[in-house]
């Protein structure tokens, strides 16, 4: 698939997921600074909360952009962004890792193209 956007945005939806983990505050954020990893991105900062009486938001911040997830563990239901810029990042890597640590039964996914400009020969790896 050809398209000249500045970044790769993915929106997916996990379902079925360990409720365990999605209630769990180190977990996913050891989760998705691997996932950081993976996909080759460029570590900024990280904040996670975990919510009463259950369910956790999070945010690592990387230099090409960022990761984020708001889980439901009471409906296994975790909701995950992934918008990376630049051509040397693999954010599909991320979103199947994340997935395969979620234990998701599961998922939809959508991939975007952001920035989408009229420049000759600007592609991303993924594409």
């Amino acid at each position: 698939m050809k398209n000249n956007s500045l970044g790769v945005h993915w929106i997916a939806e996990f379902y079925e997921c360990d409720q365990r983990i999605l209630d769990n505050k180190e977990e996913l954020e050891k989760i998705f600074l691997k996932a950081v990893e993976v996909s080759g991105a460029t570590f900024i900062k990280k904040f996670f909360h975990q919510f009463a009486p259950q369910g956790v938001s999070g945010a690592v911040i990387i230099a090409e952009s960022h990761f984020t997830v708001h889980t439901w563990p009471e409906y296994g239901y975790a909701a995950v962004d992934i918008f990376t810029c630049g051509e040397k990042i693999d954010s599909e890597a991320a979103v199947k890792f994340i997935e395969e640590e979620l234990k998701a039964k599961r998922s939809e996914t959508k991939r975007l193209g952001r920035g989408v400009l009229n420049i000759p020969n600007l592609r991303h790896k993924t594409e």
